[in-house]
C-alpha cells in the first residue's frame, strides 16, 4: 500500500493556514503517496478544492486521520482528532510542545510518532524546515504593517508643495528572522529605523539593512542562536540605554521571543509614558506575555495617548504565502524518509531524532520532558 498523507482543516480560532499547497501536494505524489484532504481545509487560504489535482477529499478529520499514515498540520489538532488517530501514525506540525502536558501525554498514551518542528536542531541542513523563522518572518514582516497603519505619522518622507515632512522614526526590538523582516519592512516603507538586540553579533546584520544599532553595553548571546536570560543587574543597564531610545521613536516594534519561555519584558511603563504622544506599539510576543507592560493579547490598549498593540497569529494574516512556506517547510522535513511510495523513518538522523516529541509511546524529546516535569 502508498503512504497515504493526510491533511486537516485546521480548527484553532482564527488560523487560516494550510498544511500543504498544491504544488506541494503534486510533490508528495511524484514520491509516490497519496493525499487525503479534509473538505474546506484550503478554504481558509485562499485555495479551491479544486486547485488540488488527484487528492482524495473526505468529510471529517476522523476520515483523514483513519486513511493516513501520515498527518500534516499547522497548529496541534484538537484532543478528539488525536484520539482517533492509528497507534504508530505520524502527526508533523507545529504541535506546541511546552503548552500542553495532556496533548503531549495523550500523543504518548496514543502511541503516536510525532515531530514538533519547533524541536528542529539550530543546524544548517535543518535551515530549509525551520518552520520558526518562515513564520517569524511573516509576522515580523506584518508587524511593520500594523505598525505603518495605525501610525498618525507617515512612514515616508513626504515632500508637498508646502514643504517637506520627516519620515518617521521606527524602533525595532529584537534582530531573529522576526525582527529583521520587520526592520527591512519599515525601511522599504521609507521609515527611519534603529535596532537593539541584546546579541551583540546581531549589530552586522541590522546595520547591513540599512538601520542604527542602539548599543546598551548588554550582551545577552546564549547557545543556538537563542539570547539566554539576563541577570537583573543586566535588565536594569538594558532599561536605562533602551529608555532613551525608546522616548524618541514613533513606533515601536518588539519581536524577542524565546521558544518554549515566557516572553521577555522589556519595555516598562515609565517607558511607555515617556514615548510621544500617538506613537505606536506592535507587541509581536503578545502571545507568550508581551515583551512590553501592558500589553493585552489580541486587543489594542491606549495607555495615555500610546497605542499599544498586542497581535495574535500574525502568519495567519497572510495565509497564502504563509501556507506556501509552511508547506515546504514539512515537505523538507519528512520527503527524505519517503522511499518508493513508503516512510522510512531513520532514527540516526540529526534532524529526525532531534524534533521528535513522541514515539511508541515514549516522550522522547528531553526538554520538553523537563520542561512540563513529565
Amino acid at each position: 500500500m502508498p503512504l497515504v498523507i493526510g491533511v486537516l482543516k485546521e480548527t484553532h480560532p482564527g488560523e487560516r493556514r494550510l498544511s500543504v499547497v498544491p504544488d506541494v501536494v503534486k510533490k508528495y505524489q511524484g514520491l509516490g503517496a497519496s493525499v487525503v484532504m479534509q473538505k474546506d481545509a484550503a478554504k481558509g487560504a485562499h485555495f479551491r478544492d479544486t486547485d488540488f489535482a488527484d487528492v482524495t477529499w473526505v468529510d471529517s478529520a476522523a476520515d483523514v486521520v483513519a486513511a493516513a499514515d501520515v498527518v500534516l498540520c499547522v497548529q496541534p489538532p484538537a484532543a478528539e482528532t488525536l484520539a482517533a488517530m492509528k497507534p504508530g501514525s505520524v502527526l508533523c506540525g507545529m504541535l506546541q510542545p511546552w503548552y500542553s502536558t495532556e496533548r503531549v501525554q495523550q500523543l504518548v498514551d496514543g502511541q503516536v510518532t510525532a515531530f514538533a518542528l519547533e524541536l528542529l536542531p539550530r543546524i544548517s541542513r535543518a535551515q530549509s524546515m525551520d518552520i520558526l523563522s518562515s513564520q517569524g518572518a511573516v509576522a515580523g514582516y506584518e508587524c511593520a504593517l500594523i505598525a505603518a497603519d495605525h501610525s498618525p505619522k507617515f512612514f515616508p518622507m513626504l515632500t508637498y508643495a508646502a514643504g517637506s515632512i520627516r519620515p518617521a522614526k521606527v524602533l525595532v526590538i529584537g534582530a531573529g528572522v522576526a525582527g529583521l523582516q520587520a526592520i527591512a519592512t519599515a525601511r522599504r516603507i521609507g521609515a527611519m529605523v534603529e535596532a537593539y538586540d541584546v546579541r551583540p553579533e546581531t549589530r552586522e546584520q541590522i546595520e547591513s539593512l540599512g538601520a542604527k544599532f542602539v548599543d546598551t553595553g548588554v550582551s545577552a548571546a546564549g547557545a543556538g542562536g537563542y539570547a539566554r536570560e539576563l541577570t537583573e543587574e543586566e535588565k536594569a543597564k538594558q532599561a536605562e540605554r533602551l529608555a532613551k531610545a525608546v522616548a524618541q521613536c514613533d513606533a515601536l516594534i518588539t519581536t524577542a521571543a524565546i521558544p518554549g519561555r515566557k516572553a521577555p519584558r522589556i519595555i516598562t511603563a515609565d517607558m511607555i509614558a515617556r514615548m510621544k504622544p500617538g506613537a505606536v506599539v506592535v507587541d509581536m510576543a503578545a502571545e507568550t506575555g508581551g515583551n512590553v507592560e501592558g500589553t493585552v493579547a489580541g486587543e489594542k490598549v491606549w495607555i495615555d495617548d500610546v497605542l499599544v498593540i498586542g497581535p495574535t497569529n500574525i502568519p495567519s494574516r497572510m495565509p497564502v504565502h504563509a501556507s506556501e512556506m509552511v508547506a515546504k517547510n514539512l515537505f523538507n522535513f519528512i520527503s527524505p524518509f519517503i522511499k518508493d511510495g513508503a516512510l522510512a523513518l531513520d532514527w540516526e538522523d540529526e534532524v529526525m531524532a532531534g524534533s521528535c516529541l513522541a514515539h511508541a509511546g515514549e516522550l522522547r524529546h528531553a526538554g520538553v520532558k523537563q520542561a512540563l516535569g513529565l
